[in-house]
């Protein structure tokens, strides 16, 4: 278990894929998930910036002032095909597109991660290239009816059903494509406690 020096961990975030990493971690945080931040950005910032801005967005729009024994940690997941976002879609229609694109195509994922505290912040990034097999429209439909993936980027959660029969290969971190670097994480946390 990582000792927090004293310092209290909060996960602001409504992801239970996060959470679960954080519990896999055998870190001990509390969840806080409320914001003032608005998700949007200008159409012209550079792709991979995205998630920075996100994910410090959400830190700096937290609903309240930290404690002096506090750490927030936010978190932003965006995914990329061909220097184009995919997003999450809004309902079975988008959903089965956007698989259907990513469908025999090598994509990006990126992730920042952005820890806060009252003396200072520090966000970082880690990228992972995810493989899809030529998924079926069958395999699509099903998958989509099935886990219904409309809170996740790209339409899919890799630790479900299509990460097992439709992904031939990652580059990267398993943990980054769920939405938080674990062994990243980590690092970086224990490297913030003890600065």
């Amino acid at each position: 278990m990582m000792y927090l020096n004293g310092k209290a961990l909060i996960l602001s975030s409504t992801s239970p894929r996060r959470e679960k990493i954080l519990s896999e971690m055998d870190i001990i945080f509390s969840v806080e998930a409320k914001t003032r931040f608005q998700e949007k950005y200008d159409a012209l910032i550079p792709h991979e910036q995205i998630p920075i801005l996100m994910s410090e967005g959400k830190s700096n729009g937290f609903h309240r002032e930290l404690d002096k024994d506090e750490i927030l940690l936010t978190a932003d997941t965006i995914i990329l095909l061909d220097d184009k976002v995919i997003g999450k879609p809004h309902h079975h229609e988008e959903a089965y597109e956007m698989l259907r694109t990513l469908s025999g195509k090598r994509h990006k994922v990126i992730t920042a991660v952005t820890l806060r505290d009252r003396k200072g912040k520090v966000t970082f990034t880690d990228t992972s290239y995810v493989y899809f097999n030529d998924l079926s429209g069958e395999d699509i439909k099903y998958y989509v009816d099935k886990y219904k993936p409309f809170d996740k980027a790209g339409a899919y959660g890799i630790q479900e059903w299509i990460g097992c029969i439709g992904i031939s290969r990652i580059d990267g971190s398993f943990s980054n494509v769920m939405g938080l670097p674990a062994a990243k994480t980590y690092q970086e946390l224990k490297e913030f406690v003890l600065r």
